[in-house]
């Protein structure tokens, strides 16, 4: 089992090794809690995902699963082409980001950078930690691309997230999405946005001057947060 960022703090490990095959997501849950007292406040908010997707309660696994769990969140060197989706540890360029969506059938290409800000509700960041569950991430960003392309016929998206740690001013994220037509590319370009805070298990770590913590917008699917059935 894999274990990222908030949740890999609370139990101390990134990994852990068991045989939970014919239990469901939520009974793997129950015993995690049990055994590691600092995952319980998290369990509310906590999300299992298999083989890279996400998992309702009543998922029941198998042996050679591959499970994470996943706290609330905020492609191949040796390809020929940049990949469209991707985490990465070096800098982010717009430019060449945006340059691989560009394409003859596009009349507009719109790009939005987030970068790591200074203050934050009243309080100074020094730093910013980024982590992800990088397989799943670009499998969800994957996904993203697939329901704009579905839902603004024509559009092309590339969507590519920073990892590790960055300073102020540094770009974390960079959604590039060119479109036939303008309103189009401002509309699926706000859809990428959100989306990605949604369902992408990529977290931040806040370090402020007098101390740290995990954040991040991210619930996950709305089915993941519905009471379980007795």
């Amino acid at each position: 089992m894999k274990l990222f960022a908030a949740a890999a703090d609370a139990v101390g490990r990134r990994t852990l090794e068991g045989d939970w095959a014919g239990r469901t997501t939520a009974q793997l849950l129950e015993i995690l809690t049990q055994q590691y007292p600092n995952l319980a406040r998290l369990a509310p908010v906590l999300s299992v995902a298999v083989n890279r997707e996400y998992a309702p309660a009543d998922r029941v696994l198998a042996d050679g699963d591959e499970v994470a769990l996943i706290p609330p969140v905020s492609g191949g060197a040796d390809d020929p082409e940049p990949p469209l989706f991707a985490i990465t540890t070096e800098p982010l360029s717009a430019d060449e980001i945006a340059a691989r969506v560009t394409n003859p059938h596009s009349g507009a290409t719109l790009v939005f950078v987030g970068t790591v800000r200074e203050w934050t509700r009243g309080r100074r960041t020094v730093y910013l930690e980024y982590e992800a569950y990088p397989e799943m991430a670009v499998a969800q960003m994957e996904q993203i691309g697939r329901e704009i392309a579905e839902r603004w016929p024509g559009a092309r998206t590339a969507i590519v997230h920073r990892v590790g740690r960055l300073e102020i001013g540094e770009a974390s994220v960079v959604i590039a999405v060119a479109t036939p037509h303008r309103a189009d590319a401002f509309e699926a370009c706000r859809h990428a946005i959100e989306r990605l805070k949604q369902i992408v298990p990529i977290w931040k770590k806040e370090v402020w001057e007098d101390g740290e913590v995990w954040v991040g917008s991210q619930i996950g699917p709305d089915w993941m947060h519905q009471p379980l059935k007795e």
